[in-house]
């Protein structure tokens, strides 16, 4: 009577007993790298060094020192507001442009803001921020804003959106 209980019960009692064998394994191995690491730390003291990019508050001797300035390079500058003004940007190659648009080199001048980008204090935007108002804005305010974006900071990201939108707006 227990016999097929006891039968169906065998590939379930395999199996966790399988992973115990393995799950001790991997414990054993772990003890190993610790103890490892333990001599290596003996034999080869850890230099405490300072490095020079690392700076930390209770270094500061004075509050009014200056506190460096955080960089707006990389994938986060997208969605960080900009942190001075707007300077001229490198040209993307391959930043999609609607039909009928061309890349104007970015130039020194001082260019006129449009009236939207006042409106939408464009300056400030970051990426996301522009990308949620972009629905807002019908084809004209649009190309106006994509030919300040690329006479003055032409950034490929935002270009590229404005573009996109442009394409999405006059296709329907």
């Amino acid at each position: 009577m227990k016999l097929p209980k006891t039968v169906l019960m065998y590939p379930m009692t395999l199996v966790s007993q399988a992973a115990q064998v393995v799950m001790r394994f991997q414990q054993n191995i772990a003890e190993l790298v610790i103890k490892g690491d333990a001599t290596l730390e003996t034999l080869f003291p850890p230099r405490d060094e300072k490095p020079n990019w690392a700076t930390f508050d209770e270094d500061l001797d004075d509050a009014s020192a200056p506190v460096p300035a955080l960089r707006a390079e990389g994938r986060f500058a997208l969605y960080s507001p900009p942190q001075g003004p707007a300077t001229e940007a490198p040209e993307a190659p391959n930043a999609r442009l609607p039909k009928g648009h061309t890349k104007k080199p970015a130039t020194k001048s001082a260019v006129p803001a449009p009236p939207v980008a006042d409106e939408l204090d464009y300056e400030t935007l970051t990426l996301a921020q522009l990308r949620a108002r972009l629905n807002t804005l019908d084809v004209d305010e649009l190309e106006a804003l994509l030919a300040y974006e690329e006479a003055t900071r032409a950034r490929a990201p935002f270009q590229t959106l404005l573009a996109n939108r442009i394409t999405r707006a006059t296709a329907k």
